[in-house]
């Protein structure tokens, strides 16, 4: 059965390459009021009139804004437990690091998921995969990382893919096996190295290979002995400068990196540095409107010409949220975006980081993810805070809400 939108306002996304970069970001390729035609999970035509066949289901989008579905590239979504004891020492000015140091933060989440079953750590993502999905979300990143030996690190991968066979849109799991550490790092990296990546490897050989370089987590040398091994087979990715800038940035460079996410500490020195290579900045400001109310300096990284993501970071203490939308509305606040760049990052670039080249934009030939908004205006789109501005989510081609 084929399905008609039309009468929409189509942020098509669909000029340029992949991913954009500075300028680039802000040409959202509008088709003020046109149509996109859907058969079999794929998007069929786009424009200012298409043809349907007679049987066609007919979506009258009446002048709103048709967009393609929210990329969330960096989530850590599988865990259990919960952690608003912690959160509370944060409202009495405990620092973050300092009670990672008294066993909380990772460490709290880490005992959490050891104690609970693959099909209980399943079960909690699916519900919050259904909340994303409503909220516009139609691909995400889900990491492992609060398993910390090789058997939970298993079981929070073999969780994310039971859960993402249950969902209608997209997961793509990432192995963050650099998360934090237990005794001492040397040994701990030592047994990563040697013994939980080709676990990892054997089972999930696709897979993206991700490390959190950070006092108190791993070092850059620590990173750089994992990511030496792991990018032979897999892609990788790092979580650098959340609070520190350690000098992470320039290996990641070096070794190709599929992106750098968080980027809050980083030196002006190593933005440009990055932002002049292939490899992607992923800013995730939910986690400083939570945390600490610290930003990454976006504007810079967009006029060097850099390749920005955006992404929420949902997880149980720095990013509690699930909302897209709401990390559009803190980029244009905090980071310097504008609306039309917070979209671009939040869409087609989102798709960049995670090597999907299917989705992201509304043309002939890609996966069927569209969401239709309330608003008549994309800008809305950051100028709201709280709500849900989706009326209706179309996936893989049907249309769930």
């Amino acid at each position: 059965m084929s399905l008609l939108i039309r009468n929409a306002r189509i942020l098509t996304l669909a000029q340029g390459a992949r991913p954009r970069r500075g300028k680039e970001l802000g040409d959202l390729g509008i088709i003020p009021s046109g149509a996109v035609l859907v058969a079999d999970g794929k998007i069929v035509a786009a424009g200012d009139k298409v043809e349907a066949p007679a049987d066609a289901e007919i979506i009258d989008a009446q002048g709103r804004v048709l967009m393609p579905g929210f990329v969330d590239c960096h989530t850590h979504a599988c865990w259990a437990g919960d952690r608003l004891d912690e959160w509370e020492m944060k409202l009495r000015g405990v620092p973050y690091l300092e009670i990672l140091k008294k066993g909380g933060g990772i460490h709290a989440t880490v005992k959490a998921v050891r104690e609970a079953t693959q099909k209980q750590l399943a079960a909690s993502l699916r519900d919050r995969l259904g909340v994303m999905l409503r909220e516009g979300t139609t691909t995400v990143e889900v990491k492992s990382g609060y398993g910390l030996n090789t058997e939970n690190e298993m079981k929070m991968l073999r969780a994310i893919r039971r859960a993402a066979a249950e969902w209608p849109g997209t997961v793509a799991a990432t192995a963050l096996i650099g998360h934090a550490f237990e005794g001492e790092l040397e040994e701990y990296v030592r047994m990563v190295v040697k013994d939980m990546l080709p676990e990892v490897a054997k089972e999930f050989p696709d897979i993206a290979v991700d490390a959190y370089c950070e006092e108190g987590a791993w070092s850059v040398e620590a990173c750089v002995r994992l990511f030496e091994k792991a990018r032979k087979h897999h892609p990788i990715r790092v979580h650098a400068d959340q609070f520190n800038s350690l000098g992470m940035v320039p290996e990641a460079v070096r070794l190709h990196a599929r992106s750098v996410d968080h980027l809050e500490a980083s030196t002006k020195k190593d933005l440009i540095l990055l932002a002049q290579s292939p490899t992607c900045g992923v800013i995730l400001p939910c986690t400083g409107l939570h945390t600490d109310q610290r930003f990454t300096r976006s504007r810079l990284f967009i006029q060097e010409g850099g390749a920005l993501a955006l992404a929420t970071n949902c997880n149980p203490g720095t990013s509690p949220t699930h909302s897209m939308p709401l990390a559009i509305a803190t980029a244009v606040r905090f980071c310097g975006l504008t609306p039309a760049e917070a979209i671009t990052a939040a869409t087609v670039n989102g798709a960049a980081v995670l090597g999907l080249t299917d989705r992201g934009t509304i043309a002939p030939g890609q996966r069927a993810d569209l969401i239709l908004l309330h608003h008549k205006d994309e800008r809305t789109l950051a100028y709201e805070l709280g709500g849900n501005p989706v009326d209706t989510v179309i996936c893989g081609g049907q249309k769930i809400a």
